[in-house]
């Protein structure tokens, strides 16, 4: 009984230190999407790939890893190293204070809400596409909440942080439900125990 007690204990430690690996690599790959950049005229948000990889993290990691890894990012993004979208602002405290930063700032609540609603439901293709679609509106909320208040008008934070980006957001979405259900997908296989395990042994 000892021996299966000292075991256990002893794994949990290594336990940590892969889940947190997995939180750091999370935001080093979201960093990785906010460098695929795509600067667009008349606005000051530019198209990234970075709410992409937002939303594969949270579908793939879930509520709370999720958020940690995005709140993880924040914290790399705030000290200085270059994992924000490129900007004028050069990044850090600037960048989050500045016409992106009501994103930058839900990214950690946009993965914890649509690895949430995703943790509770089939894990299919359908239910990936509404979680992001969850998180999506929460991420809007958020920018835009920030771009009317630094702007003073509702209307011109909806023209430089909406009207440019639906499309390519519904395309975001679908990539990353793509992702996820197929990840999922071949998860579950790969736990499913094979067929001829299961015949009896003559």
């Amino acid at each position: 009984m000892a021996k299966v007690t000292i075991q256990t204990v002893d794994a949990q430690p290594m336990e940590w230190t892969k889940q947190a690996a997995v939180v750091v690599g999370a935001s080093l790959l979201v960093a990785l999407c906010a460098h695929v950049t795509v600067p667009l005229p008349g606005t000051p948000v530019p198209l990234s790939l970075v709410n992409f990889g937002v939303l594969v993290v949270a579908l793939l990691l879930g509520s709370r890893r999720g958020f940690a890894a995005l709140a993880l990012y924040l914290v790399e993004g705030a000290s200085g190293l270059p994992v924000f979208t490129p900007s004028i602002l050069h990044g850090g405290i600037a960048q989050i204070l500045g016409p992106t930063g009501g994103y930058l700032m839900a990214y950690p609540f946009v993965a914890f809400a649509a690895g949430w609603t995703y943790e509770h439901t089939s894990r299919r293709f359908g239910w990936a596409v509404l979680s992001g679609v969850a998180g999506e509106i929460l991420l809007f909320i958020g920018g835009l909440t920030w771009l009317a208040a630094l702007t003073h008008s509702v209307s011109t934070a909806i023209k430089y942080g909406l009207y440019w980006f639906v499309f390519a957001e519904i395309i975001k979405i679908l990539m990353a439900a793509g992702v996820a259900s197929r990840w999922n997908q071949r998860f579950s296989e790969s736990r499913e125990p094979r067929a001829e395990s299961l015949k009896p042994r003559l």
